[in-house]
């Protein structure tokens, strides 16, 4: 069952929201698949990206950027996780990594480029806006780091991914992690794997009497 994951590459609660999917589905029966789609939180951050403390400090104010990262911090602990926000340095503009998920999915580690470019800018403290790094998060996943240093360098899938963050958009998707199910029903936020099990069930069993419904009137 495929699982269309709408997420920003700098979103922690992506990453959260990745580990408590996960949970969720580890033990049913049916096999899941999920599906990365991009989605960027801000567009504007340059190229280059920025000083990380300067923009969430010019977006929040220092309180509240300040408390945020300490529930966050809480909420990442209770699936594992230790986010070191203080070893970020910059905040990318995340097209670029979108576009590598994406070359990902045709060679088939897309998940685990997922993992590890949350992993690189949460716990490691990476520049996932930069080309260098992106090109070493290819070779972990074992792809062509050559093609994907020649496509990052000739802006390939540019337009292709902001077309889809834009699909994602006109869906009326304005937050993320959004996980689509089925193509037509959505389960929005970083919700707790017990929840996303519940919703989950009651999305296949509805989907089920849809199909049994349909074949009846053939």
């Amino acid at each position: 069952m495929l699982l269309d994951v709408v997420s920003d590459t700098v979103c922690p609660w992506c990453y959260i929201g990745k580990r408590r999917l996960e949970m969720a589905v580890a033990d049913k029966p049916q096999k899941f698949e999920l599906r990365w789609r991009p989605y960027q939180l801000d567009p504007t951050i340059p190229e280059g990206g920025m000083d990380r403390r300067e923009y969430l400090e010019r977006k929040f104010g220092p309180e509240r950027a300040k408390a945020a990262g300490g529930r966050i911090r809480e909420e990442a602990a209770s699936v594992g996780l230790t986010l070191n926000f203080d070893k970020i340095e910059r905040a990318p503009n995340t097209l670029d990594s979108h576009r590598l998920l994406r070359w990902a999915g045709t060679a088939g580690c897309q998940n685990d480029m997922a993992e590890i470019l949350f992993r690189r800018y949460f716990v490691d403290g990476e520049d996932i806006g930069d080309h260098a790094v992106l090109v070493d998060a290819a070779a972990e996943a074992n792809m062509d780091t050559e093609i994907v240093a020649e496509l990052l360098a000739n802006g390939s899938d540019r337009d292709l991914v902001l077309r889809e963050i834009e699909a994602a958009r006109d869906m009326g998707i304005n937050g993320v992690p959004t996980t689509v199910v089925y193509s037509k029903w959505m389960i929005v936020g970083a919700q707790v794997p017990e929840t996303i099990s519940a919703m989950l069930d009651r999305m296949m069993a509805k989907e089920a009497q849809i199909q049994a419904e349909a074949a009846q009137q053939q």
